[in-house]
């Protein structure tokens, strides 16, 4: 699992705060360094002083004993992959600001991952009327070639209905790359909601199970204070958009099964997930 990403990615510092100039450049350079990767000198400092960035691995997510998953490392993202219905239990991923400002172009070559029993193909989804739908969104995974090749793999896609992947999905999707820059990082999962024990459709030779709904959960550890919220959609067009659809974490955890960010400090994710403030989260201005 990603663990410490965002230290593991972003080591070193400029050489040129080193280099002693006029008053000007020296003001400038000391800007340039505080803001690289979409981060204030705000936000880098809030960062180091979190209570989260002593915490232990806050991509970690408990599902249920026997629920059947195999964890699969990909360079921007885990998916727990459920060999049963061939679709993730979820996908789980940290993305920085800078990642969410990436320039790699749309790779488009969706594939079956052949390391990964159980993987459905891209012809499962023909003529279905069903999109495959990433979980980890292409759009995140534009500042490495690997990692937006690896986003394609079947084993991050589930059927979503085009009215959910291409409008409020897609609009969610954008507004947490908004997050990632607005708090310096944020960490993401999301995955499918099943209504009842069987799905209630598959498509395709492979028996790819289609849900009912979806989640995702949002968390800024480095923000002070901490914030996070979720949100569950219909696996259909979603009345009201994202607003409506807006939740508390603990409200996700619920229908789900699933214990998300337990590295948290009990006192922060007791009060985190328990909120559930769309209009305190939607506000992306950049932290000065």
């Amino acid at each position: 699992m990603r663990t410490s990403a965002y230290r593991q990615r972003r080591s070193g510092a400029p050489v040129g705060l080193y280099i002693i100039l006029a008053v000007a450049a020296v003001v400038l350079g000391i800007y340039i360094f505080t803001r690289i990767g979409g981060t204030s000198a705000t936000a880098q400092t809030a960062r180091e002083a979190s209570p989260a960035t002593a915490c232990g691995d806050l991509e970690k997510v408990i599902t249920p004993a026997g629920m059947p998953g195999e964890m699969i490392d990909y360079k921007g993202f885990t998916v727990s992959f459920n060999p049963r219905t061939h679709i993730p239990n979820y996908v789980v991923w940290e993305l920085l600001g800078s990642e969410a400002q990436g320039s790699e172009p749309r790779s488009n070559n969706f594939m079956a991952d052949p390391g990964v029993k159980g993987s459905a193909t891209p012809d499962d989804y023909k003529y279905t009327g069903y999109d495959r739908g990433h979980m980890a969104p292409a759009g995140d995974m534009k500042w490495d070639s690997n990692a937006m090749d690896e986003s394609f793999y079947m084993t991050n896609m589930c059927p979503q209905a085009q009215e959910l992947n291409r409008g409020a999905w897609k609009k969610l999707e954008e507004k947490c790359r908004a997050k990632a820059i607005a708090d310096s990082a944020v960490i993401i999962v999301c995955g499918p909601i099943f209504d009842t024990k069987e799905p209630r459709a598959r498509i395709g030779n492979t028996g790819v199970a289609v849900p009912d709904r979806f989640f995702k959960v949002i968390l800024s550890p480095y923000t002070d204070p901490v914030q996070a919220i979720g949100f569950i959609m219909p696996n259909a067009q979603v009345p009201g958009g994202m607003q409506p659809s807006a939740v508390s974490v603990d409200q996700v955890e619920a229908v789900t099964g699933f214990d998300f960010f337990s590295a948290l400090p009990d006192d922060i994710e007791n009060r985190v997930e328990a909120e559930c403030n769309f209009n305190r989260w939607s506000h992306t201005a950049r932290r000065r």
